[in-house]
């Protein structure tokens, strides 16, 4: 899987792709790998306000629920309605049309350290690596 090189990434493998002070967020094809065939994701209300490195909500799958970090402070300004009727569209396009959140970044400089695209791949490959051994 490439990584979109716009994006930066957490060790809890979300993405996050940020225009102006507003942060698009996902979770990263690594994790709908990870988590399999995906039914149900609860997402933060719009209006409420996330912090970096803290919950903001689950996806489950029929294997596992993860929790999903904030990677950056902020309110929520928009939550993916596409998600509740159709959680599958992150299994099929998780760096895409299936973003969980935008926020309105009220701490950017929290943004300068998460990984950049190859920085995460190298992340992943040790991943799977510990993995196999």
């Amino acid at each position: 899987m490439a990584y979109p090189t716009e994006y930066r990434y957490t060790k809890e493998h979300e993405w996050v792709n940020v225009a102006g002070n507003v942060a698009t967020v996902g979770i990263t094809d690594y994790a709908q790998h990870e988590l399999g065939d995906v039914v149900f994701v609860e997402s933060p209300k719009v209006g409420s306000s996330v912090t970096a490195g803290k919950t903001f909500g689950t996806v489950e799958s029929v294997k596992a629920v993860s929790e999903i970090y904030a990677p950056a402070s902020g309110e929520v300004v928009e939550a993916n309605p596409e998600l509740q009727s159709n959680p599958e569209k992150i299994n099929t396009d998780p760096h895409g049309a299936a973003w969980l959140v935008k926020i309105k970044l009220s701490n950017p400089s929290e943004l300068a350290g998460l990984m950049d695209a190859a920085e995460y791949e190298a992340y992943v490959a040790e991943k799977q690596k510990e993995a196999s051994a």
